[in-house]
């Protein structure tokens, strides 16, 4: 998501993001011990940043696997025709399939990427026959299966001296 040039960030705020990046849960008076500010100005920090859609969301990382989705695949999908409206309508059904974690429309030899979380390989497969057998506008799709997640996360990196 692009912002405007009047979104200003300074160093508190970059204090600030990697912080709650690491735990959303930390307290306003944490984070004003950790950052040099009092808790009244972390909380209108925050609540700007959340405004400016800066931070997006507020969420808890659950294990998959602790509830049964033992297997990760990293899916490459190549599209029969690149229409705008199949374009939209496949962006629209992988965004809705609780099954895909995340989904990026790429450059290069496919046309999307994608994360998806199975309990096991027939899980998987119902998953392929329901998102890309139904789909006539599905030209091919490659499977990777994850060995071992090595890193899983979503932080930005910030420098917080960068101004």
């Amino acid at each position: 998501m692009a912002h405007s040039s009047t979104t200003a960030i300074d160093g508190f705020d970059r204090k600030i993001l990697n912080i709650v990046q690491v735990s959303n849960r930390a307290t306003s008076d944490y984070i004003a011990d950790q950052v040099g500010l009092s808790p009244a100005a972390v909380q209108r920090r925050l609540k700007r940043l959340r405004e400016q859609k800066i931070i997006q969301a507020d969420v808890s990382v659950v294990d998959p696997r602790a509830l049964g989705y033992a297997m990760t695949f990293v899916v490459q999908v190549t599209l029969e025709r690149e229409r705008v409206d199949l374009m939209h309508n496949f962006k629209k059904e992988m965004k809705a399939n609780h099954s895909v974690q995340q989904c990026y429309y790429v450059t290069g030899s496919s046309d999307f990427i994608l994360i998806v979380t199975a309990a096991d390989m027939a899980g998987y497969d119902t998953f392929t026959r329901e998102a890309f057998f139904d789909n006539a506008n599905i030209k091919s799709f490659q499977t990777n299966v994850v060995m071992d997640p090595v890193k899983v996360g979503l932080s930005v990196p910030i420098d917080e001296h960068t101004e």
